[in-house]
C-alpha cells in the first residue's frame, strides 16, 4: 500500500491509503477536501473510502462536502459517535476490504469520544499501519473529553499497544516537538526520548512531518503507554498504570512548555 500525508489547516493531517495495484483509495479524516481531490489527482487515486476517526469537526467536518464532490463515496465513523456525514457505522472488529490486497480492521479506542475508531491496516507486502486520530499522538495521547483513564489505558496500552511492533503510528496531529518536550519532564533520563526530540525538532526545521512512529517506538518513548513501569508509577506518586496514566493526563493538561 501507499501512504501519502496531507497536512490541512494548522496541524491535522489527513492521510490517503492507496491500493497499489488497482490505485483504490481510501482517506482518513479528510477535513479540507480542497487539500484532498488534488493529491489523488496527482498520484491517480480512485477514492473509494473515507475513513473517520472521530466527530469532531478538524476530523469530521469535511465530510458532506466530500461526498457532494465524490457522489456515493462511502464514509465511515464509529457507532457511538454522531460522525458528519456517515454512510456506515462500525463496530470494534469490523473489516472493511481496499482495492485487491488491502484489509482495515476497526478498533474501538474510546476516550477522547466515546465512538472513537482507529483504523489497522494491512496487506501482502509493507509492515502493517494504524490510524490512531486522536487517542494516540506520538509521545503523547488524546484529552479525556468522553471518558476516563481506564478507558485511555484499555485503548492505548491493551488495544493499540499490543498490535504488532513494527506497525506504523499515523495520527491526527503534528503535536510530537511539544510532547516529547513534556515526556522528558516525566523521564529525563530516557535516553531514547532525547534522540528523539533531537530528530523531530530536526525535522519540524525542516518542514518534514514527525510521522510516522512505530508501536515499538511508543512503547520506548510514549510516558502514557509506558504507566506499567514501577518507576513511571513512583516517578508520579501513583500505585497503578490506570492511576499513573490519569496523574500524567493531568500534568500534561497543566503543562505549559
Amino acid at each position: 500500500m501507499e501512504i501519502v500525508h496531507i497536512p490541512c489547516l494548522s496541524d491535522n493531517y489527513s492521510y490517503m491509503i492507496v491500493d497499489k495495484r488497482t490505485r483504490e483509495a481510501a482517506v482518513v479524516d479528510p477535513v479540507e477536501p480542497g487539500k484532498i481531490l488534488p493529491v489523488a489527482e496527482e498520484i491517480g487515486a480512485d477514492l473509494k473510502l473515507i475513513l473517520t476517526t472521530h466527530h469532531h469537526w478538524d476530523h469530521a467536518g469535511g465530510n458532506d462536502e466530500m461526498k457532494k464532490l465524490l457522489p456515493g463515496i462511502k464514509v465511515y465513523g464509529g457507532a457511538l459517535d454522531t460522525v458528519k456525514g456517515c454512510t456506515d457505522e462500525v463496530q470494534n472488529g469490523d473489516e472493511i476490504k481496499l482495492g485487491a490486497d488491502i484489509n482495515i480492521l476497526c478498533l474501538h479506542t474510546p476516550c477522547h469520544t466515546k465512538g472513537h475508531i482507529s483504523y489497522y491496516v494491512t496487506d501482502k507486502e509493507d509492515d502493517p499501519a494504524v490510524f490512531t486520530g486522536d487517542t494516540l499522538f506520538i509521545a503523547g495521547c488524546g484529552k479525556f473529553f468522553e471518558g476516563t483513564a481506564e478507558q485511555m489505558y484499555q485503548s492505548l496500552c491493551v488495544t493499540l499497544g499490543t498490535l504488532p511492533k513494527r506497525t506504523r503510528v499515523y495520527c491526527g496531529h503534528e503535536y510530537t516537538v511539544k510532547n516529547l518536550q513534556f515526556a522528558l519532564t516525566i523521564e529525563p533520563n530516557n535516553g531514547k526520548l532525547v534522540e528523539k526530540l533531537a530528530w523531530a525538532e530536526h525535522q519540524q526545521k525542516s518542514n518534514l512531518p514527525t510521522v510516522p512512529s512505530t508501536v515499538e517506538e511508543e512503547l520506548e518513548t510514549n510516558p502514557f503507554m509506558r504507566v506499567s513501569l514501577p518507576e513511571i508509577q513512583e516517578r508520579v506518586e501513583r500505585r497503578s498504570p490506570v492511576e499513573a496514566l490519569g496523574e500524567i493526563r493531568k500534568r500534561k493538561d497543566n503543562w505549559r512548555g
